[in-house]
């Protein structure tokens, strides 16, 4: 394996873990899950919906978020939104992750 590769595979590692908090931030308002995946691709986090749905299942089974069909137009749409719990997660999630970006900054700039 290149290092390239390795970059790309060590990288991919990296995103997994954000998309629950990237789609708990993005959640706020109603989107059903299409216009969720190309917002989410769109801001560079990188997912596909072979990966996200079964995540906005996964999330609305855990309580993180709802659900409601929209049947007004032709096709219907399950919009998803964060409920509370989820709103409640998500903050503690962004602490998280500030420390963690904290963390790492300490770290690599030790390094350079």
């Amino acid at each position: 394996m290149t290092s390239e590769e390795l970059i790309l595979s060590q990288a991919q590692e990296l995103r997994r873990g954000t998309v629950v908090l990237a789609c708990l931030a993005l959640l706020e308002e109603p989107q059903y899950g299409y216009a969720l995946l190309e917002t989410l691709n769109d801001a560079g986090v990188t997912v596909d919906g072979n990966t996200l749905y079964p995540l906005l299942r996964r999330l609305e089974k855990q309580g993180l978020l709802t659900s409601e069909w929209n049947t007004d137009e032709a096709r219907p749409r399950k919009f998803y939104r964060v409920g509370p719990e989820g709103s409640a997660v998500r903050a503690g999630l962004v602490r998280e992750w500030q420390d963690l970006v904290a963390s790492m900054a300490r770290l690599t700039k030790e390094n350079e």
